[in-house]
């Protein structure tokens, strides 16, 4: 009993000492990074990303790690708010969207001020606040400046507020790179919390040519393109495309810039590293440019391959190098978790959706208590319809809201969701479906309504919903 005693109180006391000695964090998101891209997750993967590969040898890498939606915006407001996105009204991307058979519902075209966000939280705890890449919540008026950060780069590291340009051009990853590089040397000596949201490798993808020409070759042994078939929408079956394959390595070269300049400032045993993707690999529209097999899908799908991201934590003093997590964890529970990495108290009514999980990071077996939901009630511009979807233990249940369907999988045992057990399991769908509408009443989730223009032998419009009437409560 001994020894596991003092390994126990070895950890408390490296844990309180890295809490009370505040942390930095230096939290990295990926624009449309599928988790089968990187090297770590998929070790058969097409792509090299030694540096994030690295970053899990370092630390503790998840394999279910969601995002809170299957497009960014509503991902990006889940990180900001610990809340499920129709909380704050950010359902699909800004602006959305699109109408079918049905109108989608309407979509908030900002996070709304009233909101306290990690940025803001941080930043009142004695936290430089720094911001550089892509917001896409929200335009003047709430910027990044305007929800927490009291250093904003986007002026120079990207579009006012939208949703992200010249994703092609290696100019726009240096000057993030640059940012985030400059703002770390001049603030090595405060607690600080950068936010590096990339653009990359979000279409149109893009990179150096001599890097290009060098995948272009390794192409040649790739395999042969292969196709499925996603409803209407044909999806990628393998890895094989150069461009897609050098804009990862350039991305991945300028993580590997912002760990080597925690480095030389004597910085990476007092930060906090985290890795993540605002969704899934795009695999079924707009260039079809990665696979996310085994997963299902890719961005725009409520599926494994559109929600499941590469989830990687840093935590000095807590993570112990190359773990890997099984446990579920959503975009939602990384604010709770910063607020005790970092010697804080909770906040539950600000983060009332997010769960730390700060014992997963020390190794204890824990459950996060209570199921992940999705709702997007939109039309995805990769071709997924409007749905909601709950995961519940191994079972997860997708409602369709054109018709009503339900789809039911047990994901430990059929990751790819081939096989929809709802006929078989009629009790544990009940179950589900109870729950998912319990939740979508208590998070007041708009839905999609009938639309009384649809032609079915019409292209798919381009739809902007109006704002929604419902007023937000202020966040206290």
């Amino acid at each position: 009993m001994k020894a596991p005693f003092l390994a126990l109180l070895a950890l408390t006391f490296v844990t309180s000492l890295f809490a009370e000695t505040k942390p930095n964090i230096v939290f990295i998101l990926a624009d449309d990074l599928g988790q089968m891209d990187i090297g770590a997750f998929n070790p058969k993967s097409f792509y090299e990303t030694p540096n994030i590969d690295g970053l899990a040898k370092r630390g503790m890498k998840f394999t279910q790690g969601y995002a809170a939606c299957c497009v960014c915006s509503p991902t990006r407001g889940s990180l900001m708010t610990g809340k499920y996105p129709p909380r704050f009204g950010v359902t699909n991307f800004i602006p959305g969207g699109r109408a079918g058979k049905l109108l989608p519902a309407p979509n908030a075209g900002q996070l709304p001020l009233a909101e306290v966000t990690i940025a803001e939280s941080l930043r009142d705890a004695g936290y430089e606040t720094f911001f550089a890449g892509k917001w896409h919540l929200g335009g003047a008026g709430f910027m990044p400046s305007d929800q927490g950060f009291t250093h904003d780069a986007s002026e120079s590291t990207g579009p006012k507020g939208g949703k992200g340009k010249k994703q092609d051009d290696p100019k726009n990853t240096d000057s993030i790179t640059d940012a985030a590089v400059k703002f770390i040397e001049a603030n090595k000596d405060k607690p600080f919390y950068a936010y590096l949201p990339y653009n990359a490798p979000h279409v149109p993808i893009g990179a150096r040519a001599e890097l290009v020409a060098k995948w272009q070759e390794k192409a040649k042994q790739a395999p042969a393109d292969a196709w499925g078939q996603e409803r209407t929408n044909q999806v990628r079956l393998v890895q094989n495309n150069p461009v897609y394959a050098a804009m990862l390595e350039q991305f991945d070269a300028a993580i590997g810039r912002v760990l080597s300049t925690l480095e030389k400032n004597g910085l990476t045993e007092k930060t906090i590293v985290v890795f993540m993707s605002d969704n899934g690999g795009l695999a079924t529209a707009e260039g079809h440019p990665t696979s996310n097999l085994p997963l299902r899908a890719g961005k725009g799908w409520p599926y494994e391959g559109g929600v499941r991201e590469p989830m990687i934590v840093v935590a000095p003093g807590v993570t112990k190098p190359d773990t890997t997590c099984d446990s579920p964890v959503i975009s939602t529970d990384f604010y709770p978790t910063l607020l005790q990495l970092t010697g804080q108290s909770l906040k539950p009514e600000q983060h009332l959706d997010g769960v730390s999980f700060l014992p997963l990071l020390k190794g204890e077996s824990a459950t996060r208590g209570k199921p992940l939901f999705w709702h997007y009630p939109h039309y995805a511009n990769q071709g997924g319809p409007p749905c909601t979807t709950i995961r519940d233990g191994d079972w997860k249940l997708i409602e369709w809201h054109e018709d009503g369907a339900l789809e039911l999988y047990n994901i430990p045992q059929d990751i790819g969701e081939k096989n929809n057990l709802a006929a078989a399991q009629p009790d544990k769908v009940k179950e589900l479906h109870a729950k998912l509408i319990a939740w979508r009443k208590e998070v007041g989730a708009l839905m999609p309504t009938p639309n009384p223009n649809f032609d079915p032998n019409a292209k798919q419009e381009t739809f902007t919903p109006k704002k929604a009437k419902k007023k937000k409560q202020a966040a206290p």
